[in-house]
């Protein structure tokens, strides 16, 4: 698979292919009620409701995540998503497509994450609403349980896809290159709405790309030159761009969109403003970003 999306259509022809591991990494996270409203579950409970049929729930919360992080979805120990990988029965020779059950934000986290790692996968474009929207069905409870699959890659992140703490410091004080690009809500970018995180506002001298603004009206990116449009705000940035949300979720859906309009120099900060904010010490400042 060479593009990172694939159709509804292409998944349907190939459902009955052997090679095919789906993926169902969908979690739930609740609308803050106010700030510091952090309500986050699996969705495991989702995906035994209903799913595309041999799909697996694959557990960004858990397994696919570093336990003793500070913030939720940490990036694991690489040896840590390979045999969480292997559990799912990834083989080398996988057919790799993933969704979740919301706006495609969660299985662009683990496109990214599998991508560092240096393995191919897709997402399906639309997720689980496009699926239903196209009159195919689901399947309900537990699946037959997976072989482990056989990775042969090595139990290592490649360079350039994600950065720390330290790295995002570095170029806020001006030490090292690169443009931050927050891809949550102009809202939550300025501080006007409701925070799930410990403070409000940005990290300063951000730009603002909302990740849902490369979505159509059916929840499937942009493309040609209506992704063009949506990016275009990024084309003078000044790379790489260092791209971050609340959880390094919605950045992931930022991060595909500017894989598929070609940009090679990008990194999510894993940690993102729930890492960000619960540090008083770090700044934050709000308003609109520059023009």
């Amino acid at each position: 698979m060479n593009q990172p999306l694939v159709t509804v259509d292409w998944l349907a022809a190939r459902l009955d292919d052997p090679r095919l591991r789906l993926l169902d990494a969908s979690v739930e996270l609740a609308a803050p009620g106010f700030d510091g409203d952090y309500r986050v579950e699996s969705g495991h409970a989702g995906w035994l409701a209903g799913h595309i049929r041999g799909a697996r729930h694959a557990d960004l919360l858990g397994e696919l995540a570093d336990p003793q992080a500070s913030f939720s979805f940490a990036l694991p120990d690489p040896q840590r998503a390979k045999d969480a990988l292997r559990k799912l029965g990834l083989h080398d020779d996988s057919l790799i497509v993933i969704y979740d059950r919301s706006d495609g934000f969660w299985a662009a986290r683990l496109w990214w994450m599998l991508r560092s790692l240096g393995i191919d996968a897709a997402v399906l474009d639309g997720g689980l609403r496009a699926w239903i929207a196209a009159g195919f069905s689901l399947q309900q409870g537990e699946s037959v349980e997976a072989e482990s699959g056989t990775l042969s890659t090595p139990a290592k992140y490649r360079e350039g896809f994600w950065i720390d703490r330290h790295d995002v410091e570095q170029v806020v004080a001006g030490k090292a290159d690169g443009t931050l690009v927050c891809a949550l809500s102009a809202a939550l970018f300025d501080g006007s709405a409701v925070t799930r995180y410990a403070r409000r506002g940005h990290i300063p001298g951000s730009r603002n790309l909302p990740a849902r603004s490369l979505f159509d009206d059916d929840g499937r990116y942009r493309r040609g030159a209506a992704l063009g449009e949506a990016l275009a705000g990024l084309r003078q940035a000044e790379p790489p761009l260092l791209l971050y949300c609340g959880g390094g979720i919605s950045a992931a859906a930022l991060a595909l969109a500017l894989t598929m309009a070609g940009e090679t120099r990008v990194a999510i900060y894993d940690g993102s403003l729930q890492e960000w904010a619960a540090e008083p010490s770090l700044p934050l400042t709000t308003g609109a970003a520059p023009a």
